[in-house]
């Protein structure tokens, strides 16, 4: 009997392009013999009124440090939020419900970007298998500018 594939889980490809000092070609590999690390994203500029949105913190405290950076004591005019990824929908969803919290009055401007993402490909025995390598992907990210119109 075959195994059926589910087309939205993603894999480690079978060929991997090797970025190392010494070539640049693709290598065969094994997806046992290495492990996968991801590494962070190239970090943005931080302002005070930046706000990145992640999936680990709750929703209900990403959307309560928005509205106080608007309201209370940020005393901002506009804030921007970030999303990457899977991160997308919630920043989306946290600046509609300042919107609809304001009952208009905060307008929203939307910017989509790709961003480069490294990860680290490293062998799980370092006598038997190659040297560790690197991978580059690319992966969506937003941001919304939500602010207060001029009167």
């Amino acid at each position: 009997m075959t195994e059926q594939r589910n087309p939205g889980m993603s894999t480690i490809p079978q060929t991997v392009p090797a970025h190392t000092e010494s070539s640049s070609q693709a290598v065969e590999m094994d997806p046992v013999e290495y492990t996968l690390r991801k590494r962070l994203p190239r970090k943005l500029p931080k302002r005070r009124n930046d706000v990145y949105v992640n999936m680990k913190t709750d929703f209900r405290a990403q959307l309560a440090r928005c509205q106080k950076l608007l309201e209370g004591g940020g005393g901002h005019r506009e804030i921007c939020v970030h999303g990457l990824g899977l991160a997308i929908n919630r920043a989306i969803n946290i600046a509609l419900q300042l919107q609809a919290t304001s009952q208009g009055a905060l307008q929203l401007a939307a910017n989509t970007s790709t961003v480069e993402l490294v990860d680290d490909l490293e062998p799980e025995d370092p006598d038997e298998a190659g040297e560790p390598m690197t991978r580059t992907r690319n992966n969506s990210a937003i941001h919304i500018k939500v602010f207060y119109p001029d009167p």
